[in-house]
C-alpha cells in the first residue's frame, strides 16, 4: 500500500522512524526497482546548520518549504544524487535523507547501474558487489535506482518514485549521530535497523 501524504505531514524525527522497513519504488522507463528502507536521516529546519534550510529559502532548497511528501532531489558535491521525503506543514522545512536499501526488485538492473558508473578495474567489482551493498549509502542509492535531478520535486502520491508499506518488519531501530558532515554531527537523527548488513559500516554509534 502506498503511504499516503498524511504519513509525511508529521514531525520529521516521527517520520525518520517510521520510514525504516518501507519500500521505497522507483518506476524508469517502464523499468522499476524497489529497495526496503534500512538507514535514514534527518534534516529539520532553519536551526539545523546540516539542514539545507539553514541559510534561509533559496532556489535550490525550494522543495524543503513546500508541502510534504514530495521528492528532494539535490546533487551533492557534483558527484552524486541524493533523495530525501519532505515532512512536516508547508513552510517548515524539513526531509528525511535516505541512506541504505536492502534490495528487493530489479536487482541485475541495479549492479549494472551501479557497473556503469565505475571504470576500469572499479567497473568490474562494481559488477561483482554484494546485493546488500549495492545501495548502500546515499548516493548508490540513487545510483541504483536511477533517480536524478529529474524527480526532484516529484509528488510521492504518484507512480513514478513513492514509499510502499508492504508490512515489513526490518528489525529493532536504532538512533545515532549523523555522518558524512562537518555541522551539527551532535544531534543522534540518523535511524537504522539495528544488525542490517545495507547500513553503513560507522562505528561508535550509540544503542
Amino acid at each position: 500500500m502506498k503511504l499516503s501524504r498524511s504519513f509525511y505531514d508529521r514531525p520529521t524525527l516521527d517520520v525518520a522512524r517510521g520510514l525504516i522497513g518501507k519500500v521505497l519504488v522507483h518506476v524508469r522507463r517502464g523499468v522499476r526497482t524497489s529497495g526496503v528502507i534500512v538507514e535514514v536521516e534527518a534534516y529539520i529546519g532553519e536551526s539545523d546548520p546540516a539542514c539545507h534550510a539553514a541559510p534561509g529559502p533559496t532556489r535550490r532548497n525550494g522543495p524543503l518549504y513546500g508541502a510534504p511528501g514530495h521528492a528532494y532531489v539535490y546533487l551533492n558535491y557534483g558527484i552524486h544524487c541524493l533523495v530525501n521525503v519532505v515532512t512536516e506543514a508547508q513552510g517548515s522545512p524539513a526531509a528525511v535523507l535516505v541512506r541504505a536499501l536492502t534490495p528487493l526488485e530489479g536487482i541485475d538492473i541495479m549492479r549494472r547501474r551501479r557497473a556503469r558508473a565505475m571504470k576500469g578495474r572499479r567497473r568490474l567489482s562494481a559488477a561483482a558487489l554484494a546485493d546488500d551493498d549495492l545501495c548502500r549509502g546515499p548516493g548508490n542509492v540513487t545510483m541504483a535506482m536511477g533517480i536524478t535531478l529529474a524527480e526532484n520535486r516529484v509528488d510521492l502520491s504518484g507512480d513514478r518514485l513513492f514509499v510502499e508499506d508492504r508490512d515489513i518488519h526490518a528489525g529493532p531501530i536504532v538512533w545515532g549521530p549523523r555522518i558524512g558532515i562537518r555541522v551539527g554531527v551532535d544531534r543522534p537523527w540518523r535511524a537504522y535497523a539495528k544488525g542490517c548488513p545495507a547500513v553503513s559500516k560507522t562505528q561508535g554509534l550509540k544503542p
